[in-house]
């Protein structure tokens, strides 16, 4: 007798596609090929529950942060979380580089983030993960400094790099992911 492991996998439909839409497979595997999975496997009562922990997304936007510069949204809530765009310091009101200073950017780009995240329904405690892309790494320090003045208490897990280039010619890009309460 071997043992074998249940494996349920789900496809679903676009999003507001009805639930006649959406599939659910069953299939065993020998627990020799289950226990080579680097997590556990992610277990679903039934579709109805794995469609409820995946959710539906809504867009966030808000004319107090500039409009997407590309085709996407400012920002997206789904699953209870919040994922902002990369923000680069652009005034709302224009759609222009505040100025050629790293310093200002960041500024500026840390309020549109404020803005889409209080559109959102949060504010910067909420953030749990932020990006920083910078044209050149050694604006780091200053950059770093603008940063720390908007999450003072716990702030969030944070990446920081040097790209290549940013759109608009742009110093510094941030991008956030905040929970919902």
């Amino acid at each position: 007798m071997a043992w074998c492991a249940a494996v349920t996998t789900f496809q679903f439909s676009p999003i507001n596609a009805p639930p006649a839409a959406q599939t659910v497979n069953h299939r065993c595997v020998p627990l020799s090929v289950a226990n080579r999975c680097r997590r556990p496997p992610v277990v679903f009562a039934s579709a109805a529950s794995a469609a409820a922990i995946t959710g539906n997304k809504e867009v966030i936007e808000t004319d107090k942060a500039p409009a997407a510069v590309g085709p996407y949204s400012q920002a997206i809530k789904a699953n209870n979380m919040i994922f902002v765009s990369g923000s680069l310091g652009l005034l709302p009101e224009t759609g222009q580089l505040i100025s050629d200073s790293v310093d200002d950017q960041t500024e500026q780009a840390m309020k549109n983030i404020g803005e889409i995240l209080k559109a959102g329904g949060v504010g910067y405690d909420s953030a749990v993960k932020t990006t920083i892309m910078l044209a050149d790494i050694n604006d780091f320090s200053r950059v770093n400094a603008i940063y720390a003045k908007y999450f003072q208490v716990d702030p969030p897990a944070r990446s920081t790099f040097q790209a290549g280039a940013l759109p608009l010619g742009a110093k510094v890009e941030i991008d956030c992911i905040a929970v919902l309460p």
